[in-house]
């Protein structure tokens, strides 16, 4: 698998019109993802450590695999079309009957914040990581003007 995928990070999130960017990826290469705004939300929660009251959707699932004796493996962002990003959901279940593994396809933004939570590693595909645009110059653009005008940062 390490020469398959790259590990990466979250480098930044920040709004958009229509939702938010998120920036993520390596020290050599960051690419951005576009979210919906409470998903957006949820990552930047995670990223701060911030907890609800009351349980969103993602703190649902983490429960529900806590309860059912899953562990988050990792997140791997697999594929990317145009715009529109894929991720895979890796599970590992282990009881008295043995270990399985389960792989699930989902948003990279639910993953990511399932990660997040969970403080498990993200990756993109090599071919992915390959593919994007880098997008280093534009988030290190946004933090400089963001910093100047005494703004909240996109990498808090």
């Amino acid at each position: 698998m390490q020469n398959d995928v790259v590990a990466v990070t979250i480098k930044g999130v920040m709004p958009t019109t229509n939702g938010c960017a998120v920036f993520i990826g390596t020290d050599e290469k960051i690419f951005r993802i576009y979210v919906d705004p409470f998903v957006g939300n949820a990552i930047h929660m995670a990223l701060k450590g911030v907890t609800r009251e009351r349980p969103l959707t993602h703190d649902l699932i983490g429960s529900l695999l806590l309860g059912l004796g899953a562990r988050l493996d990792r997140v791997v962002i697999n594929d990317v079309n145009t715009d529109m990003f894929f991720a895979r959901i890796l599970l590992t279940m282990e009881n008295e009957l043995g270990k399985k593994i389960v792989e699930i396809d989902a948003r990279p933004s639910d993953s990511i914040v399932l990660a997040l939570q969970q403080k498990r590693p993200i990756f993109a595909a090599r071919k992915v990581y390959e593919a994007v645009d880098d997008m280093s110059e534009i988030l290190d653009r946004v933090l400089k003007q963001q910093a100047e005008e005494g703004g909240e940062s996109a990498g808090d």
